[in-house]
């Protein structure tokens, strides 16, 4: 089932998500110097020939079909490909395909939408048809300039410059079951690569693609995607309201500090799902790395989208504070209203954390909140473990619930570098000024929710 969806034709893929499908085609290329057209601009033998099979054999006049269309109630751009001709390959008219795809989806002002099944440049064309993902990363700095979502879906297979540039280039990437994703493509891989590592599940957990979609679910999960990225909620959006019942704030430092760390306490995933009516998932740093322990994605409330980036009472890692960066500059570009969750004993400090730019991480998302043009709402909803907990803060829009503490230190840590036994924790919890009331009092927060 998933090789026979994977291995749908252009437009065959374009009719699984999308209605009214109007193609466009751009216009043709000046003449230009070169052996002539019917082998190409290397005059690769035979190669006029091929091109003359693959139309034949698909009916297509490119490796590439674009148009306008309606998936899921919302005005796009397809982009698809024709893995039948030439194996999807880019070729130099390819490449004027998808730049124009990207130029139309900019000039109207609509998501773009590519599937995506290629496997890379064209070498019948050699360094002409690889110069074709230049244009490519040119047309996506234009349209995230633009504030324009691209949304990519990876069929099968998914593999060298277009998955370098159109498919990973996205700002969501959505995947089809068992489809091949990977830069390598099946025939120049190394002899001992794990081949799990090319699939859409590898690349899943290796917090590079956000999703793996079953066909028959794609299109509305498109819909969604497209709904909630396209229709940003007014800003700045409320902080959740408390859950859990708390009679009221915490008498002692102490006491704040055991209410944050109470297993029983609501976590962020709880606050998620009292907040939205639907949540879309953004998986994984881009560069190798998931934390399980930080949420972020694209949440529907009342059908608007909010971007959010919640801890889950865990020590963060570098991969969560970079994930959560991701998030925060995609709302950025896009207008979207963020909602970040503050619950961390404090950032990862391991060998292993420090390996991976704990530092570097938790500057870059400290940046990202700092630097959004997009109103940023937080609430602190257990632990506020020094900086690591403070990055994902927004200054002046921060609010704290009755069973939070925020720190500059965790008492215990501080006792200890105050030479003080251990027992003199609760002492200097109460020093510390922790407590909700007191982060008030301070003009740390806004409130108490």
């Amino acid at each position: 089932m998933a090789e026979a969806a994977a291995r749908l034709t252009a437009r065959a893929a374009i009719a699984l998500v999308a209605e009214g499908f109007t193609e466009h085609t751009p216009p043709p290329p000046p003449p230009g110097p070169g052996p002539g057209p019917a082998d190409g601009p290397l005059g690769w033998d035979g190669y006029g020939e091929a091109r003359a099979r693959a139309r034949e054999r698909t009916g297509e006049a490119e490796s590439a079909v674009y148009g306008e269309a309606e998936v899921g109630g919302v005005r796009c751009v397809v982009l698809a490909f024709e893995f039948g001709f030439l194996g999807g390959s880019l070729g130099e008219r390819t490449g004027d395909r998808i730049t124009a795809a990207y130029r139309l989806a900019r000039e109207r002002r609509v998501p773009l939408v590519s599937l995506v099944a290629t496997g890379g440049s064209r070498m019948q064309e050699g360094m002409v048809a690889l110069a074709q993902l230049q244009r490519v990363a040119r047309e996506t700095v234009l349209l995230r300039a633009a504030g324009v979502p691209h949304v990519a879906v990876l069929r099968d297979p998914a593999t060298g410059g277009g998955w370098a540039t159109i498919g990973a280039g996205a700002d969501v990437l959505l995947a089809l079951p068992g489809a091949q994703v990977g830069f390598a493509g099946a025939r120049v891989r190394p002899a001992d690569a794990d081949p799990a590592a090319y699939t859409a599940e590898g690349q899943l957990a290796a917090g590079q693609i956000d999703a793996v979609v079953p066909a028959g679910e794609l299109r509305a999960t498109l819909g969604r995607w497209l709904t909630a990225l396209t229709r940003p909620a007014p800003g700045p959006v409320p902080p959740p309201p408390a859950l859990g019942g708390a009679a009221g704030p915490p008498v002692t430092g102490w006491d704040a500090v055991r209410r944050a760390r109470a297993p029983q306490r609501p976590r962020a995933e709880a606050y998620l799902d009292a907040y939205f009516q639907e949540r879309l998932p953004l998986v994984g740093d881009r560069c190798g790395g998931t934390d399980p322990g930080m949420l972020c994605g694209v949440g529907l409330r009342d059908g608007h989208g909010v971007v959010y980036a919640a801890q889950c009472g865990t020590a963060t890692l570098p991969a969560g504070y970079r994930t959560a960066a991701r998030v925060v500059r995609l709302a950025d570009r896009l207008g979207l209203p963020v909602l970040t969750l503050v619950d961390t004993p404090g950032a990862a400090n391991d060998a292993e954390a420090e390996r991976a730019g704990a530092g570097a991480s938790i500057a870059e998302a400290f940046a990202a909140v700092a630097g959004a043009r997009v109103p940023v709402t937080t609430l602190v909803v257990g632990e506020g473990g020094s900086g690591g907990a403070l990055a994902l803060a927004a200054p002046g829009r921060t609010w704290v619930t009755p069973d939070s503490y925020f720190s500059v230190i965790a008492p215990e840590l501080a006792a200890a570098i105050l030479k003080r036994p251990a027992e003199e924790a609760a002492r200097t919890a109460e020093q510390l000024r922790l407590r909700p009331q007191d982060l008030v009092e301070l003009g740390v927060v806004r409130g108490i929710v």
